[in-house]
């Protein structure tokens, strides 16, 4: 891609930058792409894209046509250019760029460093992806990469960490794509109904409209990730479960994609009678936050203990997120660094 340097950035008029864009600039690049369409997919609606990239690496950037101008320091112009050929990579397969994946760009070219030539091509292949009929689902951070990796090498899975790390999305999409290869039979999905004492009785409907408010969140995935005529028809025959973790208890699932969520909520019985329903021919994969524990005061999570427990067992991979790898919303990230840092302080209470 042709690039080129001038004395200063040209700006669009009427552009709100976060920058002062009186002050003198270091560098100035221009990076100019082939494909107009996958430019502006990269940019994003009312260059929010960009507006990302400028706050997180400290430049200003402007776009006109297929060329983005980047002004700011050498290190922060030579950042937003890999950002940015690494965002155009994606956009030209997946004709989309949401926010998560700029974020995932930039913290991937912030961890790789500014000592290499950078090469986009190879970057797009750098994390893992899950290939399911209706969109790809990659990586978008170093911990998202391993999980991935995990998910496809081992039989169950642990993934431990703070909320919009995106645990739960990826199980999810690891069953729906072992479900469209035909490697298990069915997904059976489960969650703890801890605000119900998991006594579901009092609430309207059958079983699955019972547990449908704890479980919504698997059920967004699902649809997101699947054709909804083939969710509905996985529901309506049993190849896609839902049942509370209190009715597993006695069955043995086998040929299965099994997924625990908000397991943190589990007690060590909980957890033990749910780690012992796996089969043959069944993955598992436990997700949950250690921050977000509703049980009562006192009593030790099945999560936790379970992780200790099994660590470095054969067959059997923990990854752990931390807020770095928040993508849900960069405000998130920044929210669970707040409350990480005030339960680190000593003679706090325990987050």
């Amino acid at each position: 891609m042709p690039k080129s340097a001038s004395d200063s950035p040209t700006l669009a008029p009427g552009r709100k930058h976060d920058r002062d864009v009186s002050a003198p600039q270091e560098a100035q690049i221009v990076v100019a792409f082939d494909d107009n369409a996958a430019t502006s997919t990269l940019v994003g609606p009312y260059g929010q894209n960009l507006a990302l990239i400028e706050r997180r690496l400290g430049v200003v950037a402007d776009t006109r046509g297929n060329h983005v101008t980047i002004a700011g320091t050498r290190d922060g112009c030579d950042a937003a250019r890999r950002v940015l050929e690494m965002l155009y990579e994606l956009a030209t397969r997946n004709k989309d760029v949401a926010q998560g994946d700029v974020e995932g760009a930039i913290r991937a070219v912030i961890a790789q460093g500014s000592l290499f030539e950078f090469d986009p091509k190879a970057a797009k292949t750098q994390f893992e992806e899950l290939n399911l009929r209706k969109r790809p689902v990659r990586a978008r951070t170093a911990a998202q990469d391993s999980y991935i990796r995990a998910l496809k090498r081992h039989e169950l899975v642990f993934g431990i960490g703070p909320a919009g790390t995106g645990k739960t999305w990826l199980a999810v999409a690891r069953a729906c794509q072992l479900f469209e290869r035909k490697e298990v039979d069915r997904i059976i999905l489960s969650r703890p109904a801890v605000e119900a004492g998991e006594r579901l009785g009092f609430l309207p409907g059958d079983m699955r409209e019972k547990v449908d408010p704890y479980l919504r969140p698997i059920y967004d995935a699902l649809y997101d990730l699947m054709d909804s005529r083939v969710v509905e028809r996985g529901l309506q025959s049993g190849e896609i479960e839902i049942a509370p973790l209190a009715f597993m208890r006695g069955r043995t699932l086998t040929n299965a994609a099994i997924i625990l969520d908000e397991a943190q909520n589990t007690t060590s019985m909980q957890m033990k009678m749910f780690l012992t329903r796996l089969g043959e021919n069944s993955r598992m994969i436990i997700t949950g936050d250690p921050s977000q524990v509703d049980l009562p005061n006192g009593q030790p999570s099945g999560l936790a203990e379970a992780a200790r427990l099994l660590d470095g067992v054969e067959g059997v991979a923990q990854v752990r997120f931390t807020g770095q790898d928040v993508i849900r919303h960069e405000l998130v990230a920044r929210i669970v660094a707040a409350y990480e840092g005030e339960a680190k302080q000593p003679g706090l209470g325990k987050a």
